[in-house]
């Protein structure tokens, strides 16, 4: 039997990986949700647009009744919840959206899969799950040891996090009220093809490809955990296999790096790929840090690897590798994105009671 899946923010970045594993590796048939905000791009499902397997609805998630509406029609075996504002920097300028995008819209859908959920019969009932896509920031800051666990008490140190920590909070509390079935994951630092470049990595690379300086925040001492983006994908279809309704996952890459260092990498491989007129390690350029920038990330993976039987299969060197030569052999695509929807420039540098929000 082919199994059908909801996914939400499917045209993000990890969202759109999820959904190519899905349709391509999987076999399963793939309902892609996604309301095509800045981040949001369809090319990333060019390679599944046709396949009969895969349909786009453009959806807010907020848009409860359109949800459930979909859900009735659908009559999806599980939910992938990824649809979610998730820059950390643009957080810090525009908070009230990310409190409206993540716990609101989180609440919403939650709202809508319990219609759907109460509603099916009894074999779907049982079946059914609804992967909450969280993030390892929910936890807040570590210092040079320590790792988190699914035990770790939630420390929400920016607005990204906060919003992210209050969905996961709905969808826990769904379980514990009304008994629908949701799994709350946590990744690491994902990295991997069609990263929208204001994250560290893309940036720093079409940063680098165009001659400008590479920010790094601060001394480049915060250390963060790097997981490819292929790994969490499959971490997330094992997690809705054979996850156990009520729990939470953690899923990270066994890489910790300084950003120092991950830039440092980061730019050897372009030298490497594509030299330029000179060292491009020479771009690298310290700014002012990030307001209430955590210090380290590190994730404890131990109970998927045990309970679900993920294992990463993408060792960060090769994924390195891989990653910057798509971003050379694709560079249409970054272009098209600074030319209308982002400049490269900074982002979240004004913590004032007078910043727009």
């Amino acid at each position: 039997m082919t199994r059908t899946y909801v996914v939400t923010g499917g045209a993000g970045f990890i969202g759109s990986a999820l959904v190519r594993h899905l349709v391509q590796q999987v076999g399963a048939r793939v309902v892609t949700v996604d309301a095509l905000s800045y981040a949001g791009d369809l090319a990333r499902l060019e390679s599944v647009a046709q396949d009969p397997r895969h349909r786009f609805e453009k959806l807010d998630v907020n848009d409860q009744a359109a949800l459930e509406s979909l859900f009735a029609e659908e009559q999806p075996h599980g939910v992938f919840h990824l649809a979610a504002e998730t820059h950390v920097d643009r957080s810090i300028d525009g908070p009230e959206q990310f409190a409206l995008s993540n716990t609101l819209g989180t609440l919403r859908l939650l709202q809508a899969a319990r219609s759907y959920w109460a509603a099916a019969d009894e074999e779907r009932r049982a079946t059914f799950r609804l992967v909450n896509v969280s993030t390892d920031e929910v936890y807040g800051s570590l210092g040079p040891t320590g790792i988190f666990t699914e035990s770790t008490a939630y420390d929400p140190r920016s607005p990204y996090s906060a919003s992210k920590a209050g969905a996961d909070h709905f969808a826990m509390a769904f379980h514990a009220t009304y008994g629908l079935p949701t799994i709350t994951t946590h990744a690491s630092n994902n990295y991997g093809p069609f990263q929208f470049p204001e994250k560290l990595l893309p940036l720093a690379l079409s940063r680098a490809l165009a001659g400008e300086p590479v920010p790094l925040y601060g001394d480049g001492s915060n250390v963060r955990d790097w997981l490819h983006v292929d790994d969490h994908a499959r971490g997330l279809v094992d997690v809705m296999l054979r996850g156990t309704p009520g729990a939470t996952y953690l899923m990270g890459g066994a890489t910790e790096l300084s950003n120092k260092r991950v830039l440092n990498e980061l730019l050897t491989t372009l030298n490497e790929l594509s030299p330029g007129p000179g060292d491009y390690r020479d771009l690298i350029t310290f700014v002012p840090d990030r307001p209430g920038h955590d210090q380290r990330y590190a994730v404890d993976s131990s109970k998927a690897e045990q309970e679900l039987g993920w294992a990463r299969q993408v060792p960060f060197a090769a994924g390195l590798r891989s990653t910057v030569q798509w971003y050379l052999d694709n560079q249409p695509w970054v272009e098209s994105i600074r030319s209308g929807r982002y400049d490269l420039g900074r982002l979240g540098t004004d913590p004032s009671p007078g910043a727009k929000a």
